[in-house]
């Protein structure tokens, strides 16, 4: 079996018994036992109930039923979210033996929606460290080389898509952690407009900043996943995903360029690269439209203070408690949060707020922005200088800060053969509109179709 196969391949492969379910989870589990030793996407692999739910999905195949969009479709899930009856380590010694009593409602949604739960993916620590090499989990490794970071916090999804062991994935985005890992590994990530994607069920960072969002290695496959992610929502802003070949003509874009060209001045294949795009929008004839928006380093600010004072409420028990248990990044991060006054976080919502009218305000003026995402490929994963310094080189934060929905795309890559990404931000609650933009992109470009050529075995 081809292991690339995207989930809409695979639904019309069932619908002809070209494949079954059955089949695709035994290739599956046999890939991710023969290569995933090499990434460590995987920190829990669920082969029986996988197969079990497998055997389910081919029964109702037979007897001509559909079980939901993703009829028989695998799906790796980070390690930060619950599924009753398994461990949620969040990747930290700290959640150790911590069994879910009850799925998380994304997880519902998935079951609802036909998918098949392969197992839990590595992330970093509680969605806030890094790749760190003092927990009982090894970090995930990016396919493309496995010298370098993943990106994160959803590191294993990212790697996991990479390497051909899921077709989709679960990840969480507090300051970009679905849109790093898709960027470092050469897959697509949503952000969805914050509380689209239900988070009961999930562990905390931030709850004002945590996102749920897909992953997925084509841009159609995602809006397939937050159609199911969102199908069980009683929201009538619930998506709903349509076809995806209308094109780009006639829209407007716009371009933001200062965040990579002076508040975060990008490496030079990253900078071309966006230009590219720029220039495949324009023969696609989309109109593009030079845009400014607040400095990166306005939105930073607030975010920080935000995250962090959220944080320690979550984890000031654990690590007044078990210090000693939590990865040194983390537990510096997470630290800092102590020192915030009631001040400091009433001062940076408000700051917020007065962002979220900015970005507002402009795309009433277009239809999507173009903006980059990392402003360098992967780093090397055990320098941990520089994975500290590359990560504020990014520009995902503001769109958590914001909530407005935030969709990475690959768009190239480095001379070193690393992926490259932009993102394509759209107005709250209108995800098609940035799916239909980055699928046209994806429609006019190959780089959705490259795959590690370590991972061809």
């Amino acid at each position: 079996m081809n292991a690339w196969l995207t989930a809409a391949q695979l639904r019309d492969a069932y619908a002809k018994k070209s494949l079954s379910p059955v089949d695709v989870v035994k290739e599956q589990l046999a890939r991710i036992e023969k290569i995933d030793s090499r990434y460590h996407s995987f920190l829990q692999v669920d082969a029986d109930n996988a197969l079990k739910a497998a055997q389910q999905a081919e029964q109702a195949l037979l007897a001509g039923k559909c079980l939901g969009p993703l009829h028989g479709v695998p799906v790796g899930i980070k390690d930060i979210i619950d599924i009753a009856g398994q461990t949620t380590t969040c990747h930290s010694k700290v959640m150790q033996g911590t069994v879910a009593t009850r799925d998380a409602d994304c997880i519902t949604a998935l079951r609802q929606g036909g998918a098949i739960l392969m197992g839990k993916l590595a992330l970093h620590e509680f969605a806030i460290g890094g790749p760190s090499f003092d927990l009982p989990f090894p970090p995930a490794r990016n396919p493309w080389n496995t010298s370098h970071h993943p990106g994160g916090s959803s590191s294993g999804s990212g790697a996991a898509l990479a390497a051909g062991l899921v077709p989709l994935a679960l990840g969480t985005d507090t300051g970009g952690s679905v849109r790093h890992p898709a960027a470092a590994c050469g897959v697509v990530g949503l952000k969805p407009t914050y509380d689209l994607v239900s988070r009961r069920g999930v562990y905390p960072l931030s709850f004002s900043l945590d996102h749920v969002g897909p992953m997925a290695r084509t841009v159609l496959d995602t809006s397939l996943l937050l159609e199911v992610l969102t199908a069980t929502s009683t929201s009538p802003r619930a998506f709903k995903a349509r076809p995806l070949d209308q094109g780009v003509a006639g829209l407007r874009i716009g371009v933001v360029r200062h965040f990579h060209l002076e508040d975060e001045v990008a490496e030079a294949d990253m900078a071309a690269a966006f230009e590219e795009a720029c220039r495949v929008f324009e023969g696609l004839g989309a109109q593009l439209v030079e845009i400014r928006l607040p400095t990166l380093q306005e939105f930073f600010g607030p975010q920080k203070i935000i995250l962090m004072a959220e944080g320690w409420a979550v984890h000031a028990k654990s690590l007044r408690e078990r210090p000693g248990d939590f990865a040194e990044m983390s537990r510096r991060k997470l630290l800092c949060g102590a020192f915030l006054s009631a001040g400091d976080y009433v001062h940076a919502m408000q700051c917020r707020e007065a962002l979220m009218d900015q970005v507002d305000q402009v795309l009433r003026q277009v239809d999507v922005l173009l903006v980059a995402n990392s402003m360098d490929p992967a780093c090397v994963i055990d320098d941990m200088p520089e994975v500290v310094r590359t990560y504020t080189r990014q520009a995902r934060v503001p769109f958590n800060l914001t909530g407005h929905p935030a969709l990475a795309v690959p768009n190239g890559f480095s001379k070193t053969g690393l992926p490259l990404s932009m993102q394509i931000v759209g107005r709250y609650y209108d995800e098609a509109s940035i799916f239909r933009v980055g699928a046209a992109y994806e429609q006019a470009t190959a780089w959705h179709t490259m795959h590690p050529q370590a991972c061809a075995d």
